[in-house]
């Protein structure tokens, strides 16, 4: 059975923040991600990643922001997030 999903509702930790920030996401990046996640994973019982593709930085390029969350928790909480280029390493094709 799939977790439910974190939605808008979820809380960024401090650590959490810190990293997005020195990472340069912005934090509506990251809250849409919550909202409407591209692809989900579960990566261990407890904790998913939300993942989707963004347009950011300058010059822009294509991202794949990866959000992860710990949903065992009420409000479920935001873990750490980066952004990454490999998508062949991370993205899954659909079947």
């Amino acid at each position: 059975m799939e977790p439910p999903a974190p939605g808008p509702g979820a809380v960024i930790t401090p650590h959490a923040r810190f990293e997005i920030e020195r990472r340069g996401i912005p934090e509506d990046t990251v809250r849409s991600i919550l909202e409407q996640p591209e692809q989900r994973e579960e990566v261990r019982p407890g904790r998913v990643v939300l993942q989707s593709r963004v347009s950011m930085g300058s010059p822009v390029r294509v991202y794949l922001v990866r959000v992860f969350v710990d949903v065992d928790r009420e409000p479920p909480e935001v873990v750490t997030a980066y952004r990454t280029s490999k998508f062949a390493k991370y993205w899954r094709a659909e079947r």
